[in-house]
């Protein structure tokens, strides 16, 4: 089977693409591409048995339902709620809360962060694969399942912090060295360089083996009172398993 992790950015200067090959030997990376454009993209998750992207799929039902309200001139703050607890739920989707209250760590606010420039290319990417045949269901039962490396890592008991930028490439490397010890059927091949100096070619990776998990059923899935949400602003699939479970 093929798994695709795509590390996406508002850009394709910041967007990488991983394929990883799944056997009965183990998994190899066959093939990581940075600086990855729309096409390119949308032609590898086509390619796909399941595709991880690390990008928000959609807003919050809150936020979107707030800001027809206040197009129309009609925002009115919930009786007895909160100020800051009325914000957080326009700022956080449900799977953001729930990433939250499982590992500790808050994704960043599609409608309050810059992490929106991104969802809109996002948008657009499943506009195309639904126009090419391949409708995306954003709560993960189709080809494409949201996904957040960094909890992912920590949820594997990796290292999920200290590994980004040029500044940080002692940490990426230190991830890269961990992954080895504790994923030893992986196989970066020729691209282990490039993952020990590319945070978002890493990132691409571990959404690749999220992929993975998602498609043995082995991560966080939405209760049926989520599930409404799920599917119209994205789930994170968090692993409910160790990352060993993988290997084939």
């Amino acid at each position: 089977m093929l798994t695709i992790g795509v590390d996406l950015a508002a850009e394709a200067i910041r967007t990488a693409v991983a394929w990883v090959e799944w056997s009965a030997g183990g998994a190899n990376v066959r093939e990581i591409e940075i600086q990855a454009d729309d096409d390119l993209i949308v032609e590898a998750i086509k390619s796909a048995d399941k595709a991880g992207i690390d990008c928000p799929l959609g807003w919050p039902d809150k936020f979107v339902d707030f800001i027809a309200a206040h197009r129309s001139g009609h925002v009115d703050v919930p009786a007895g709620t909160m100020g800051r607890t009325w914000r957080r739920d326009l700022a956080l989707r449900v799977t953001d809360q729930i990433v939250y209250d499982l590992t500790g760590l808050t994704p960043l606010s599609v409608s309050a962060d810059r992490i929106g420039h991104t969802a809109m290319r996002c948008a657009a990417l499943l506009a195309d694969l639904a126009r090419q045949g391949r409708p995306v269901d954003r709560g993960g039962e189709g080809v494409v399942v949201e996904v957040y490396p960094s909890a992912s890592l920590k949820r594997w008991n990796l290292p999920h912090r200290g590994y980004k930028r040029s500044v940080n490439l002692g940490g990426l490397g230190h991830l890269i060295d961990e992954l080895h010890a504790a994923a030893p059927w992986l196989d970066l091949g020729s691209y282990e360089r490039m993952c020990r100096n590319s945070d978002d070619a890493a990132d691409a990776v571990i959404a690749a083996l999220t992929a993975r998990a998602s498609y043995q059923g082995l991560v966080t899935v939405p209760t049926p009172e989520q599930a409404g949400a799920a599917h119209t602003e994205g789930w994170i699939a968090l692993p409910t398993s160790p990352i060993c479970d993988l290997h084939p």
